[in-house]
């Protein structure tokens, strides 16, 4: 029976009762599903990380995914495989490693560090002296850390030094939990690369009945952010501390491989691979070798430029968005949420933006 004909039923009085006893249950029910859904978060709290990242990379790759898969005979299975050990190859393999290699080297780098400031630096290029603009604060700025007694820079920056070999071996300490999370993430992804139509649809079907067309349309431009900043931000990245480890290489500076790790973690952190190379260069300088100190630096400058090529270039590619909205999105979320929020915050933004232009562009109904 409809609530119309029940209040047709009932007396005049008892539908203010009635009326009542609606809004008390809708309250209730309101509050016992915000408390269900408070509950399902509180006990999923310890995956979401690894489900975000697994979503990411899911979101990121799929299209290659596909594409493995119409190259194994359409085996669904076979590409979840390979997919899966790629990014066991990628992702644990390397930080791993990376990690081992921080933990026997650190008392190498603090003796390293204390040994190059120890060394008087050799004079500055008169070519970079001459350079437009900076050349003479470069010149200045040298010249001044040169002149100082090298006893005296040594003890002014040999406990800095100490603190970061101390805070680089405590963050390895945690190795166990991140691998953990990797793999948590792996696992995951696997899941969602076997069951990925499933997982969409009913994200679209959610969307689709919370907001229309246009949920639909704030799906589809979330999964444009998410590829376009794996696009823009971790290629470059990856493209510049190769590039970067190339140079390192060439010019001898020692431990290549895992100043090429760091390179890459400094760039998908929006760093860049500057420090490394900046450091590399004084080390060449110092080291009496200035001719390949003035091959790294060019070098660096090739590297360090490739972003604002490439960047622009495979954000455009990845989804049709404004550029500064992406960028905007990227170091504002990395900011507030972490590394996750490179992938988060242009997501969030780009919900936004695309919520605001449709009500900006809605037309009113035409008048009665």
């Amino acid at each position: 029976m409809s609530r119309v004909a029940l209040e047709d039923r009932l007396p005049a009085e008892a539908v203010p009762r009635l009326r009542a006893w609606d809004l008390t249950r809708i309250q209730l029910a309101v509050v016992g599903v915000g408390a269900l859904l408070a509950a399902s978060f509180w006990v999923l709290r310890p995956f979401l990380p690894a489900v975000v990242w697994a979503t990411m990379i899911v979101v990121a790759t799929w299209s290659t995914m596909r594409a493995v898969q119409a190259r194994l005979w359409g085996r669904r299975s076979l590409a979840v495989a390979v997919m899966t050990l790629a990014m066991l190859a990628i992702l644990a393999v390397p930080l791993t490693l990376a990690t081992l290699a921080v933990i026997e080297r650190a008392d190498d780098v603090v003796e390293w560090s204390r040994s190059v400031l120890s060394r008087p630096l050799p004079p500055l290029p008169e070519w970079i002296a001459g350079l437009p603009l900076v050349g003479k604060k470069i010149a200045a700025e040298w010249a001044k850390v040169a002149g100082a007694p090298s006893q005296e820079l040594a003890a002014r920056l040999a406990p800095h030094v100490r603190d970061i070999a101390r805070w680089l071996i405590a963050q390895a300490g945690s190795i166990a939990a991140l691998l953990f999370q990797f793999l948590l993430t792996v696992a995951i992804a696997a899941i969602l690369y076997a069951r990925g139509e499933i997982a969409a649809g009913g994200v679209l079907v959610f969307a689709q009945r919370l907001a229309g067309s246009h949920g639909v349309r704030v799906v589809y431009l979330s999964a444009g952010a998410i590829r376009a900043v794996a696009l823009g931000i971790v290629v470059t990245a990856l493209v510049q501390a190769a590039v970067g480890g190339i140079g390192l290489a060439m010019t001898g500076v020692p431990h290549p491989v895992l100043l090429t790790c760091i390179m890459v973690m400094l760039g998908i952190a929006q760093i860049g691979p500057a420090p490394v190379l900046v450091g590399a260069v004084i080390w060449l300088y110092a080291s009496e070798q200035p001719f390949w100190g003035t091959v790294m630096l060019g070098w660096s400058l090739v590297t360090g430029t490739l972003d604002n090529i490439l960047r622009p270039i495979l954000i455009r590619k990845g989804a049709d968005l404004p550029l500064l909205l992406i960028i905007a999105g990227v170091i504002g979320g990395l900011l507030a949420f972490g590394l996750v929020g490179l992938f988060i915050g242009p997501v969030v933004l780009a919900v936004a933006y695309t919520l605001l232009v449709a009500w900006v562009n809605a037309e009113d109904p035409p008048p009665a």
